[in-house]
This record gives structure tokens, C-alpha cells and sequence, in this order.
């Protein structure tokens, strides 16, 4: 069910209706609607995967209990002991459904091969198996809960209905993004409506909606078409291609998170931030911080800092094995292909000068000149040098294997670089949509936050705002593009 159609707007408003009509004066109505509205909402893709789900969900649920029990204990070593096996049970359960269900048959082929390699047979092959969507997602959370739990940054939740309602909250369950167990926190008050909240979650929803059926999806007929004509086309051409599908996978992931944080304001929630003007970064490192933010803070909490510590008598060389560990378990929680792996290495040999410059830990603000707010030469230059890294990545990303990725970038090798790039039907539009949405980005680079989010909008008379409401909702209806899945769901 995507954001992005009719039946989704009908579930949407059958939901809001219930949730703020009838549980109005209940916060166990309101938490109830909630969690019943996500599992219908996952279910309605796989309903056997749905008992799955809930399998685990009430498997984590008593494990954070036993955790927090085992601590209540007066013997502190027995506590420790006990408890911490609990963890490692949740641990294990977590890492073991994403083994199993997304990198089992990876594991499996690629011994294969290397059965092949070595002239050897294999009598055995891969099995059909069937990812659960949001799997990655979702477990990150159940993670996080156990973990936290463990380390008494948060109360087990004794509420099961709460506790399911953090786990499968239904804008955030197929493509993030990843709450952390605060989220539950908000769950135990009744939430009020308020005007604003809902006027800002509009506003939100709109530009996430322009920004994937519009941006993105246009980006991609003009993307898929070079990609299969790779060898065919100029190099100039695989040039634009790959800056667009930079600008594809942004406004794709990007908008579905900013249309995943507007369901949530309408229903009165908060939900973590995910993008914060990625391409607007200094450094590879200010990127990562403005990118996937939800996944890159829980991979910094749970991965990065418990390798540094180990490590910190290592120094900077320890702290450069820290980051290139945990970005390739960024590069492998994509998917389950050596490309991915390669992708994820390359991030962290990218941090490799920061860290030993200095850089890493520095978080530097863009200069710009202040009567006409653009960049100042020097951070132009470095916003830009970062985008072409992370272009380059993004090549690698799209790639289905190293050698496509390789006979692309020898595609860019090639005196047509100087020609003009191959334009079909609607790419004038789409650069210029793609413009739009930076300019738009760049102006409100500040306000990011969903509490303010847009804020400066406010600003405007009201028939401007309304103007401005209607313009991208008469864009969505008149320019979009051909309807794609969104990227992230096969993570």
C-alpha cells in the first residue's frame, strides 16, 4: 500500500477519523487504533509474514521484560549474568531473522561460486526464501529496544499494546524511518489535536509527495533508459544519468521519509528525522550526518562507538578500523550482494583522511555570502567535491554486479564526456523540477526540524500559502512521472 495512492488515502482517512473521533478521550483507544491500523497495514501486503511479525514482536517484548526483571535482582554479578544473556537472546533472534530471511541464499551462492572457482560441484542450492518486508527496519528497532534496555537507557514496556504500536508504526514499518525506544515515551500520553500540527503535516506531505512522484520518478524513466542502454550511449549521457539518479534515490527515500513524518504529526506522534539537505555537506563525513540520519545514529550508538572504545588504544588506527567496520555492515544492511559490501567499504576508506586530518571531528557550518545567501567559493567547492564522491558511490549502488558497475565508469572514460548528453521527452522538465527542489531545499537548509518544518511558510499571507499549496499539488497531478516502487522497500 503505498503513500502515493488511493487506497492508502482511504485507510489514512478511516484511521485519522477513529483515531481522533473515537479515541480522543483514550489514550488505550488511540494506542489500540494505532496498532491495529499497522498490522492491517502490513498485513495487506503478506499476511503470512504478518504472524511472523507478530511472533517476534511478542518474543521481544517478553525478552525486555526478562532483562529488566534479571536487574532487579540485589546480586549485581547474577543480575549482569542473567541479564545479559537475555540480551544476547534478543541479539541473536534479531541478527539471526535478517541472516536467515535476507543474506541465507547470498551466503549460499556465494559458496557456491567458490565451489565453481575451485572446479568443485556443489550438490546443494539455494532455497526460496521469502523476505519480510521491512525486515531490516524493523529489526534495527527490536534491536535497539533490547539493547537499551540492557544498558538502562529505557524501562522495559510492560504495556504490550504500546510496545507492539513502537515496533510496527504503520508510516515508518516498510522503509524506515528507524525510531529509537523514546518513540514509546509519547505513547503513554493521550494526544490532543492541534491545527498547526496538522497544517505543518499537510504542508510536509505535499512537498515528500512532489518530491517522489515528480523528482524522483521522472529521474528514473531517463536513469532506466541509459542503464539499459549503457554501452550504446555517450559518456556525457552516463554522466547526467548518474547525477540524476543521485538526485533519484534523494527525493525517493527523502520524500517517502518526509511523507512517513507527516502521517505521524497528523496522528499527533513524532517521528525521528531522516534527511537533513544531504547534498549540501562539506565532507564525506557531514554527509553521512545528513543522510539516512536514523540508521547512520544507530549504527554510530550500537556499532561505531563500541568498536572505538574497544580499539581506542589503537588511537586513529583504531578508530579508522572502528569506521570502515561499521560501514560496511552500512554497505551489507542494503542488501545482500558483494556490490553492496564494496559500496559500504568505500564510505569508510572515504573517512580515512578526515580522521587522520582532523576533519572527522569537526561539524562545520556552510559560509555564505549574506546579501545573497549562496555558498562562499571554498564550501562551493567542497559541497561539490563531496557530491561527486558520493555520485560515484551511487553508481556502485545501482549497479547489479562489479562488472556492470565497471563497464559504466569505463563508459565515463570517453572523449564523448565533451558532447551534449542524450535528452528524451520531459528531461528539460525534470531538471528543472530537480532545481526546484534544491532551491526550495537550500532556502529552508535551516528548518528542518519536524517541529518547525516550514515554519517560514507561516509567514505568508494566507491566500500566498494556499497559492503555494496548489502549485505542487498541480504539479503531482500534471507532471508526474511514471509510477515507481519506492527504492528502499527491497531493504
Amino acid at each position: 500500500m503505498l503513500f502515493n495512492s488511493i487506497p492508502f488515502l482511504l485507510f489514512f482517512i478511516v484511521v485519522f477519523l477513529l483515531y481522533w473521533l473515537v479515541g480522543k478521550n483514550s489514550v488505550k483507544v488511540q494506542n489500540l487504533t494505532l496498532l491495529l491500523a499497522s498490522w492491517f497495514f502490513y498485513g495487506f501486503t503478506n499476511l503470512k509474514m504478518l504472524l511472523l511479525f507478530i511472533a517476534l514482536t511478542i518474543a521481544y517484548y517478553y525478552i525486555g521484560l526478562a532483562i529488566e526483571k534479571a536487574y532487579d535482582k540485589s546480586d549485581t554479578k547474577k543480575a549482569e549474568r542473567i541479564g545479559g544473556r537475555w540480551t544476547t537472546l534478543g541479539v541473536l533472534l534479531g541478527v539471526g531473522a535478517l541472516l536467515y530471511f535476507k543474506y541465507f541464499n547470498f551466503f549460499i551462492d556465494s559458496f557456491i561460486q567458490l565451489l565453481n572457482l575451485c572446479g568443485l560441484h556443489a550438490g546443494f542450492h539455494s532455497l526460496n526464501i521469502i523476505m519480510p518486508l521491512g525486515i531490516s527496519f524493523f529489526t534495527f528497532r527490536l534491536l535497539a529496544y533490547v539493547l537499551d534496555v540492557n544498558h538502562g537507557k529505557v524501562h522495559a514496556e510492560k504495556d504490550f499494546v504500546k510496545f507492539a504500536v513502537y515496533v510496527s508504526f504503520f508510516p515508518c514499518i516498510l522503509s524506515g524511518p528507524i525510531d529509537r525506544p523514546q518513540f514509546i515515551k509519547q505513547l503513554h500520553k493521550r494526544r490532543v489535536f492541534e491545527y498547526e500540527m496538522l497544517s505543518s503535516a499537510v504542508m510536509q506531505f505535499i512537498w515528500g509527495l512532489f518530491k517522489k512522484v515528480v523528482v524522483a520518478d521522472n529521474c528514473a524513466t531517463y536513469v532506466n533508459l541509459v542503464w539499459e542502454n549503457m554501452s550504446s550511449v555517450s559518456a556525457s549521457t552516463l554522466l547526467l544519468a548518474a547525477f540524476l539518479y543521485a538526485f533519484e534515490l534523494y527525493a525517493d527515500f527523502s520524500g517517502y521519509s518526509d511523507m512517513a513524518i507527516a502521517v505521524g504529526k497528523g496522528l499527533g506522534l513524532k517521528v525521528a528525522d531522516n534527511f537533513h539537505t544531504p547534498f549540501y555537506a562539506l565532507n564525506i563525513a557531514d554527509f553521512w550526518r545528513r543522510w539516512h540520519m536514523s540508521l547512520t545514529q544507530w549504527m554510530t550508538d550500537y556499532v561505531f562507538m563500541p568498536l572505538n572504545l574497544t580499539w581506542r588504544k589503537w588511537g586513529k588506527a583504531g578508530m579508522i578500523l572502528a569506521i570502515v567496520i561499521n560501514f560496511l555492515i552500512v554497505g551489507l544492511w542494503h542488501g545482500d550482494s558483494w556490490i553492496y559490501a564494496i559500496y559500504g567499504l568505500y564510505h569508510g576508506l572515504l573517512f580515512v583522511p578526515l580522521i587522520l586530518s582532523g576533519a572527522f571531528f569537526k561539524n562545520e557550518q556552510i559560509q555564505t555570502y549574506s546579501r545573497i545567501d549562496i555558498p562562499k567559493i571554498k564550501d562551493f567547492g567542497r559541497m561539490f567535491l563531496t557530491f561527486m564522491l558520493v555520485v560515484l558511490g551511487f553508481i556502485m549502488f545501482r549497479a547489479e554486479t562489479l562488472g556492470q558497475f565497471a563497464q559504466y565508469l569505463t563508459g565515463l572514460f570517453d572523449s564523448s564526456i565533451l558532447s551534449f548528453p542524450l535528452f528524451i521527452s520531459g528531461t528539460k522538465r525534470t531538471l528543472f523540477f530537480v532545481v526546484v527542489m534544491m532551491v526550495v531545499e537550500w532556502i529552508f537548509r535551516d528548518n528542518y526540524k519536524q517541529t518547525v518544518a516550514y515554519r517560514p511558510l507561516y509567514e505568508l499571507p494566507v491566500v500566498a500559502r494556499v497559492c503555494v499549496y496548489y502549485l505542487f499539488i498541480f504539479c503531482i497531478l500534471e507532471y508526474a512521472g511514471d509510477a515507481q516502487n519506492f527504492i528502499y522497500f527491497q531493504f
